[in-house]
Order: C-alpha cells, then sequence, then structure tokens
C-alpha cells in the first residue's frame, strides 16, 4: 500500500535537485577555465562575477558566444585593474599556473584540452538533470537514511560533470571535499538506525579505486588525468557502501560508457582514436548507475 511518505520523499528529492540544480551555473562557468588558468572572476564582457552559486549577474552574457579575445578587446569592457580586489567573497584567484598537482586535466594532455566555454550554462538543464538524478536516487534508496548523503553529494557531482566536460579540467575544490564529506556522511549514516551498507567498506573502497586510477594515471598519463585519480575517491566511496559487487559494476560502467561514446564520436567522425575525451562524466554516470543498482537491491 502507498503511503503518504512513499509519494513525498521521491517528490522531495526532485524538488532539491531542482533548486540546487538552479544554483549551479554561475560555479559551472568560474570553474569552467582552462588548466593552468584561474578560476573566472568575469563574464565575457568583463563585468566582474562575485560569489559561487546562483546565475551569473547579466543575462546578456549567459549566451553570449564571443571569445573571451573579442570581449576584451571590445571598448569600455576588460578585466578589472590589477589594483582592484578581483572577487568579493574573501577567495583571491591564484596568479599564473597551479601547480601540477593542483586541478589537473583529466583525458590527457598534448594539446587536446578544450577551449574554454565562454558562457553560463542555463539553469534549466542543470535542474532538470540534478533533479532527475535526486529522484532516481530517491526511488531506489527509499527511507534509508544514506539517501541524505546521496542528495548532499548529487549537485556536486552534476557540477564536476558539467565543468570537466566543458574544459577536461576536474576540480581540487570539488573532488577532494567529495571524497572528504563522502566518507565523513557516510559515517554519519552509519550510526542511524536501517542504514542499508558499511563505512568500512567504503573506506576501503576509496583506497582501492584511487590506487586503481593512480596505476592507470602513470601507466597512462595521456589517457587518465590525476583529476580523475582524485574523483575516484569519492566515487569508490559511494559504491563501496553497498559492497564489492557495487564498487565492480559502477566502475565498469564508467569504462563502458566513455567507450561508447568514444566510439560514437569516431563514428560521425568528430574524433579520432586518439582523441582526448573528458573521463569524469562517465565516471560520475558510472557510479550513478552502480548506486541505484546498490541501493535497489540493498
Amino acid at each position: 500500500m502507498t503511503t503518504i511518505l512513499d509519494l513525498a520523499l521521491p517528490a522531495t528529492a526532485a524538488l532539491w535537485g531542482a533548486t540546487t540544480g538552479t544554483l549551479l551555473p554561475r560555479a559551472a562557468y568560474r570553474f569552467s577555465a582552462p588548466a593552468g588558468e584561474p578560476w573566472r572572476t568575469t563574464c565575457p564582457a568583463g563585468h566582474p562575477i562575485r560569489g559561487w552559486l546562483g546565475r551569473t549577474p547579466c543575462g546578456d552574457c549567459t549566451t553570449t558566444t564571443r571569445t573571451a579575445d573579442d570581449a576584451l578587446a571590445a571598448p569600455g569592457h576588460g578585466r578589472p585593474p590589477a589594483d582592484e580586489p578581483e572577487a568579493a567573497d574573501g577567495e583571491n584567484a591564484p596568479q599564473g599556473p597551479p601547480a601540477l598537482d593542483d586541478e589537473t586535466v583529466t583525458g590527457g594532455a598534448g594539446g587536446n584540452t578544450k577551449a574554454a566555454t565562454t558562457h553560463a550554462p542555463a539553469p534549466a538543464p542543470l535542474a532538470t538533470a540534478t533533479a532527475c538524478a535526486a529522484l532516481a536516487l530517491a526511488l531506489a534508496t527509499g527511507t534509508h537514511p544514506e539517501l541524505i548523503v546521496w542528495l548532499l553529494l548529487t549537485p556536486v557531482a552534476v557540477l564536476l560533470a558539467v565543468v570537466d566536460f566543458r574544459v577536461q579540467r576536474l576540480p581540487d575544490p570539488l573532488t577532494l571535499p567529495l571524497a572528504a564529506a563522502s566518507l565523513a556522511l557516510l559515517g554519519v549514516a552509519a550510526l542511524l538506525p536501517e542504514h542499508a551498507g558499511d563505512w568500512l567498506t567504503s573506506l576501503y573502497a576509496a583506497l582501492a579505486l584511487g590506487a586503481a586510477y593512480l596505476v592507470l594515471f602513470l601507466v597512462n598519463p595521456a589517457g587518465m588525468g590525476f583529476g580523475d585519480v582524485k574523483l575516484a575517491l569519492g566515487t569508490g566511496a559511494v559504491l563501496g557502501w553497498y559492497g564489492w559487487p557495487t564498487v565492480l559494476l559502477g566502475t565498469f560502467a564508467g569504462f563502458l560508457f566513455g567507450a561508447l561514446y568514444g566510439g560514437a564520436l569516431v563514428v560521425v567522425r568528430r574524433a579520432g582514436r586518439k582523441t582526448a575525451i573528458a573521463f569524469g562524466p562517465f565516471l560520475i554516470a558510472g557510479a550513478f548507475a552502480g548506486l541505484l543498482v546498490g541501493a535497489y537491491t540493498a
């Protein structure tokens, strides 16, 4: 028999996803800077952008297709003077390229990094994607306490997928906190009644998957970015909650999705066999698929 809770839980999850998804465009735009460049502090027209949540300040700039060079060359536009602060949120943009062990390009080097997208993503697609993911997780997980963890992590995962797809970069301010938050929140969930997972397996899976991706990175740096290694810590943690079969399923699904996408690009002649693609979105998609199966069967 369907209860009010059975109906309210998915609806609440979808509402949460839609609400948080609408807050992602500004962060997606600011983080979508090519490797070696600081996070964006101005729109393509040179207007300063403050904060990380919500839309970009000027509506016209969300749809502009001008390049950054064109915008900077336009009369009356440009970056703020050097003696003025570039951000008002207390975080100073780094000067010059970051160290190699900071934010690392995914998908390899060799000049294949995408050119930076010069406009912010529209709120509607982000809200829809986040709402659909949250709804699916709620339907699969039910009233188990780990659902709260999945809902809190979903917007970050969507943001990471968008940024990596745009510029082949997985920012440390997102990947490393995601891994830490996953383990910390699941540790709390393990203390609550009716949880359906194991925290120690999450910890071991995070370390194991991170180590496996590190080996792949060391063997073939052109095919696996160090950002993927850091992201694997977080995906390993969430997959490990439901056991090692879920870890294997989610990992295999990620490589399968990536291979299908790359193969499709080759078929339509939009990429060659050696073209680097962003693997982060597929790593996240595989983890999402594994998480749904693991939650449903738990």
